[in-house]
């Protein structure tokens, strides 16, 4: 049994950034399993342009050496916002080839307790001990598939994390379900190779995340209003960049700050791409059910929709017993609220050792961490929490 002294589950923003100060910290034996950047490059469309601004898309490291700028210094790739995807998963494998270029791409299938430490066994059946481990497994296993489409073959009934390449789709009628980024964004591209698409919206109207000019290019007021991550609504937003003060809030206040901050919206360079795109808003997909090659939806107004596909832009629920590496033994142990693990100051759950980042910390430090921009403030209060000797994250 090979052993290590902390592994990491996940090569995405967080398991690279998390790598990136635990190495620098200390000579820590790190271990970071899957392949780099994945997720972005398997799940997510090509053609998509990040909503977070430039600000909010860098991954952290501790000299703040490896920027989105440096990258472009360096590669000669030039930085654009809206960054898009492929820029963006290029920037993560360049951060990963400085910091940790020694990335083991085979896939964590158990995690298990072994004494005081963890055993880890892998894909081709190598097993690892390890004294800590760091989940930064994404959110691929939250995809969430409203109950209406359990029964309906992938074929005809898929989630938009499912599909790298929307091709497939042109010159069909496609239903595309939700009302955020994922959705509109999937509407425009499927629009543009030339599907019939749909946008079926349960809220009265599309939200976009329309700037107002003065509010965010004059910089004394865009300083007061908002923080650089650009998380949350005016004010709200210097709030969810500072975890360890919404973390004090009354719980009460966390999750209505949390919600306000997360909405379902667009970005305002999005809309001009989405006006030829038909709109049915204030509608709710009560049933859905095969139909000769298609799908029929049963809209909550009695309408019916005869469709090729439903795409289910309907987001992430978080519940890490979802995790398949997880044992089944392991889980229980684990304190968790609502899916969520119930996480200490230094993002360590009720099992000592086993630490979670990216969007299953969310309940513990609020909406920040399902942001690349929460890489900074993870990264270094992990590292804190395991060596208790790095300076306190910002906004502490």
């Amino acid at each position: 049994m090979t052993k290590c002294d902390v592994a990491i589950i996940g090569a995405g923003p967080y398991g690279l950034s998390a790598a990136a100060h635990l190495r620098a910290a200390n000579g820590l034996d790190i271990r970071v399993f899957g392949e780099p950047m994945s997720f972005w490059e398997r799940h997510m469309p090509k053609g998509m342009l990040l909503r977070s601004p430039l600000a909010g898309s860098h991954l952290s490291d501790p000299s703040r050496a490896l920027t989105l700028e440096a990258y472009q210094s360096t590669s000669g790739n030039q930085i654009t916002a809206p960054l898009p995807l492929y820029r963006f998963t290029h920037y993560g494998r360049w951060f990963q080839s400085q910091v940790v270029p020694g990335t083991d791409s085979r896939k964590v299938e158990c995690v298990d307790r072994n004494g005081a430490g963890f055993r880890l066994t892998l894909e081709d059946g190598e097993t690892w001990k390890a004294r800590r481990v760091i989940i930064a497994a994404g959110i691929e296993a939250f995809a969430w598939r409203p109950a209406e489409f359990q029964r309906i073959p992938s074929a005809l009934a898929s989630h938009a994390c499912d599909h790298r390449d929307l091709n497939p789709f042109a010159g069909k009628k496609v239903a595309v379900i939700g009302g955020g980024q994922s959705a509109l964004e999937s509407a425009a591209l499927l629009n543009e190779i030339g599907a019939e698409v749909e946008l079926l919206v349960r809220a009265p109207f599309v939200r976009w995340l329309w700037r107002q000019k003065w509010f965010h290019t004059f910089r004394p007021v865009a300083k007061l209003l908002y923080a650089p991550p650009d998380v949350g609504q005016a004010g709200l937003s210097h709030l969810v960049a500072r975890p360890n003060l919404f973390r004090r809030l009354p719980r009460s206040m966390q999750d209505r700050f949390g919600k306000r901050a997360i909405r379902p919206a667009g970005a305002a360079w999005l809309h001009p791409r989405c006006e030829p795109v038909r709109f049915t808003a204030g509608r709710t997909v009560t049933s859905a059910s095969p139909n000769g090659g298609g799908v029929t939806l049963e809209l909550s107004d009695g309408t019916n929709r005869h469709v090729d596909h439903a795409l289910l832009a309907t987001g992430y629920r978080v519940d890490i017993a979802r995790y398949p590496f997880l044992s089944h033994d392991l889980v229980p142990m684990i304190h968790r609220i609502s899916g969520y693990p119930q996480l200490d100051a230094g993002f360590q759950s009720s099992v000592p050792g086993l630490h979670f980042v990216g969007a299953s910390a969310a309940w513990s430090f609020g909406p920040l961490m399902r942001f690349v921009a929460g890489t900074e403030f993870a990264s270094l209060a992990l590292t804190r929490g395991i060596l208790g000797r790095v300076p306190s994250p910002r906004g502490s």
